[in-house]
Formats: structure tokens, sequence, C-alpha cells
């Protein structure tokens, strides 16, 4: 299917912050002025987006915190009015948002999976065919006449998941469903969506903040910046133009409390590539660089483990690295309070070109508290191995993904082995 199912035009989302001064009654008129909000009266979450989604394609939606990505998807599913503009949309809509949008609290999940089915405009007929398999994708079969208000956030969006992926919408809506649940749901999601994208040719919308996820199961992305479209069309194409972008002259960045990734158990404070000459972003391949996080830990959890993703512009994963690989040189667990951990890249191992770090926070490796959620790039210069038989038209890299300088050595070989191959030693 080729027809466009999709097409907004011009649309606006704008939130009122509340007029100047609304807060300085009860201030002495002196201490107005002084501690008066300075806070404009208005946010633009979206501002005059257009674009057309054609049937059958998967959209990726990609962009920093606040780009306007979840804005976008409640305007599309219909729970947030947009202030301007227009959205057009033909068939049945199924969306998965945030934990605890779309399920009644007081309802129980067999109750619930009716009345998202209804909702959608699905004969009971047609959602009793797919109960059983909705089910067994959530394994929540002991748990089927409980109320949802019950379920563990984990149980919660297995059977959200489940029952939008299964109930045959038109157009599928997904806001970062990996970001929650175990490495082995997620896997599971991954591979429903892909079936949903390849088999059954549906239309799926996909944010998320996993660049490898969204360059393997997307046709096209749009890539959102304070919510405007910087950019539409070829995944790879547009990925990598978001992945240099992210860049800073510091090559990290710092989270206030209200923003910083993470949940209630451990929060991402900083993120921070740095070498000894701390050049701006961009590092010479002959320096050890060094990848600092810092972290603040308010439970202590067994099991923490905390490290990064060094990914290329493209998301192709080069490597993954935890702080417990070195724990039997003596490094303890996280503790509760702050916590910073430095990683050294060493010195001849990168190629040239522009990597990203992705934090990742997991417990014991099955429950993700941060998946790449942030993340900071920075650029390497090729100054080591340079050689004219690498490559005689780009002098400035070499073949690979990395270009370590390895150990060579002659082997000699004895004048029997000469003969035995027919060699004149």
């Amino acid at each position: 299917m080729s027809d466009i199912v999709i097409r907004a035009r011009q649309l606006s989302k704008r939130y009122d912050l509340g007029r100047k001064g609304s807060q300085d009654e009860g201030f002495p008129s002196s201490l107005r002025k002084r501690f008066s909000r300075e806070a404009p009266e208005e946010f633009w979450a979206l501002k005059d987006i257009s674009f057309e989604v054609p049937g059958g394609q998967v959209i990726g939606i990609i962009g920093n915190n606040g780009a306007g990505k979840s804005t976008l998807l409640k305007v599309l599913s219909r729970i947030t009015e947009p202030t301007g503009g227009s959205v057009e949309i033909r068939g049945r809509v199924g969306s998965l948002l945030e934990v605890g949008t779309g399920f009644h609290p007081e309802l129980t999940g067999r109750e619930n999976i009716y009345l998202n089915g209804v909702i959608i405009g699905m004969q009971q007929a047609d959602i009793r065919k797919k109960f059983a398999d909705i089910v067994e994708f959530a394994g929540v079969e002991n748990f089927l006449d409980t109320p949802v208000k019950r379920y563990s956030s984990g149980m919660y969006m297995r059977l959200a998941f489940s029952v939008a992926a299964h109930l045959d919408p038109d157009i599928l809506i997904i806001d970062e469903v990996l970001a929650v649940g175990d490495a082995s749901f997620q896997k599971k999601c991954l591979g429903k969506l892909h079936d949903v994208a390849t088999q059954s040719k549906r239309t799926v919308l996909f944010v998320s903040h996993n660049l490898q996820a969204v360059q393997s199961l997307c046709d096209q992305v749009i890539h959102l910046d304070h919510g405007r479209i910087v950019a539409f069309g070829d995944t790879r194409t547009v990925v990598g133009r978001y992945l240099e972008t992210t860049s800073t002259a510091v090559a990290g960045s710092h989270y206030w409390d209200h923003d910083a990734p993470g949940n209630d158990e451990i929060r991402l404070k900083s993120i921070e590539v740095k070498s000894s000459d701390n050049s701006n972003g961009i590092y010479s391949s002959s320096q050890d660089l060094t990848v600092e996080m810092g972290f603040e830990v308010s439970v202590d959890v067994p099991g923490l483990r905390v490290g990064f993703d060094l990914v290329t512009p493209e998301g192709v994963l080069i490597f993954r690295t935890y702080q417990t690989d070195t724990v039997q040189k003596g490094f303890s667990r996280l503790g509760i309070g702050p916590n910073r951990w430095r990683c050294t890249l060493p010195a001849g191992l990168l190629n040239a070109g522009v990597y990203t770090v992705l934090p990742k926070v997991a417990i014991d490796d099955t429950h993700w508290i941060i998946d790449g959620s942030a993340g900071a790039a920075f650029e390497v210069v090729l100054d080591h191995g340079i050689s004219p038989y690498w490559n005689s038209l780009d002098a400035s890299s070499r073949p690979g993904l990395i270009a370590p300088i390895l150990d060579w050595k002659t082997v000699s070989v004895p004048a029997r082995d000469c003969v035995i191959q027919g060699w004149e030693a």
C-alpha cells in the first residue's frame, strides 16, 4: 500500500506556562521586580510542521529530550488537541505511549484487553481470536482477573505492548517502549515490531533513543528539534546527521534533577569525553581519551551496572563496556550518593570519524534503567599509522571501524618445512 495514511499540515502545539508576575502577589513592591518570573508566557512544543506518511512504512522519530517527539505522537493519537494546523489520518490507530495511558486502572487485564479493542473499532469476535496470543506474549496469565492498578510497571507495559501490537490497528504508534522492561522482553518487542512491519504491512510510527533499533526497523526517519522538523528521509542519512550534530564543544552533557535520565534508584548527572589537552570535541587518535560519567544513586540496588555503548554515526555498535569488566581489579559496586566512573579509550584504537557514547545502566543486564537515552558525541582525527599502503584515495583514515596498531613479528620457518612444501630454502 503506497497511499498516504497520515498527512500533517502546519501542525502546531502551544502550552501556556503562565503570565509573568502571576506568582508575585504577596511580595513587597520593592522585591517584585527582583523575584518576578522571567519565563515566557507560552511554549511551542510543535511549530508549523508538515509531513506525509505512506501506508505500510515504519517511520522513526528521533531528537533530543524536549524536541517534541512525544507531543507529536499524542496529537496523532488524538490524546492532545493541536493549537494550529491539521492532521488527516486514514485507518484505525493503536497507540502505546507512556505507562498509564490507555488502560483503566480499576478494570482487570482481561477487561482492558476488550476495552482497547472496542476503542479502536474491533468486534468482540475479532478480539477473542487474538486474546490467547495477547496473553501469551505478555506473560500475565495468572493476573488476567486482577485490576491493572495492582500490576508492576513491567507487567503493565508487557500487556499494553501486547494489546497494541496484536489488535491489528492500521497505524501503530509506539513511544519509547524499549525504555521499560527487561532485556529479553525488549528483544521480544523488537521482533514483534519487525513482524508487524514486514508481514502485516501496517504503518508504524516509532519514537526511540535506541538508534540501533531505529536503524534496523525504520524505512525513513523524522528528526525533530525544538518542535520543528530538521530532516525527514533515508534512515541512515538522517541518523548519521543527527549523531554528528549532537557533538558539542565540551563533548558532554550535564543534567539537572528534573531532566536527568534514569529513575528513582539512579540518575545520570553528567557524561563527558576528555583528553589531556581538552580539545573542543575533536581529538587526536594518538591520545588516550577518557569517558567520565557521574551518577546519583538513591537506593542500594544489588547488581547495578553502569557502562556505555560506543556507536558510529550510522548507529553501528563498536563495543559495549561496563564498570564490572574490571571488578577483579578491585572496583566496588555503586554506593548510595554521588558516583563518578572513568573509562579509558587507549590511543591508537579509533579510526578517523565521529562517535557517540551512549550510557547504559542495568540491573544484572536484565532490567534496563537507562538505555542510550542520552549521549556525548566527539570526533577523532587520525594521526597514527598513516601509510600510503592503506588507501591511496584517502590517507586520512584506514579501512575498518577501528584502526588499532597491532604487534607483528616475523616467524622463522625451519628448512625441513620448506622442503616438504616445495620451497627452496
